[in-house]
């Protein structure tokens, strides 16, 4: 790939990766880390796929399973540091956010997925947001199929009680 061909394969790419990969890790700086490591895993590859829907598909699962490990090694160093902290106020939640009406829009939904434990977070990113089926999600994590519908009810369920507590009815 010529470096014209790779800053146009950057360009075409970079935004989808960097947005998907965000809504798994929650960091900017992380998120666009696993975007660029993504993209260069790619083009420093030996085999490329011709075609745009095998390569947007393997950048897209590459991403996912990039960032899924990520917010694992993060969770593993949180749990470390929570030992050792005796204040983790920071990491919580604000509990002044309020939304206002009785139907939760996108924004509202968005921020309260955000709030679920990790495990339903990813799952529900990755069936409301990416559009993955449970099969494709649980080739992507090493789950069972029946353990991701099982994750992903729960995170439903969970979801609609974080969003009957902020004042929404209904989604």
């Amino acid at each position: 790939m010529t470096r014209e061909e790779s800053i146009m394969f950057y360009k075409a790419h970079a935004r989808r990766l960097f947005n998907t990969s965000l809504r798994i890790i929650r960091n900017s700086g992380e998120a666009e880390e696993i975007m660029q490591d993504t993209i260069l895993k790619f083009i420093s590859a030996d085999v490329v796929p011709k075609d745009p829907a095998q390569v947007a598909l393997w950048l897209n699962r590459t991403c996912i399973r990039k960032s899924i490990d990520a917010a694992r090694r993060k969770k593993r160093e949180k749990l470390f540091l929570d030992e050792y902290a005796a204040d983790a106020s920071e990491y919580d939640s604000d509990p002044h956010l309020e939304f206002s009406g009785t139907a939760a829009g996108v924004t509202e939904v968005r921020k309260a997925i955000d709030e679920l434990p990790d495990n339903y977070r990813i799952i529900m990113n990755l069936t409301l947001l990416e559009g993955l089926d449970y099969e494709e999600i649980a080739g992507i994590t090493g789950e069972r199929e029946g353990t991701i519908r099982t994750q992903f009810s729960r995170g439903k369920a969970k979801l609609a009680e974080i969003l009957k507590r902020q004042g929404h009815d209904r989604l």
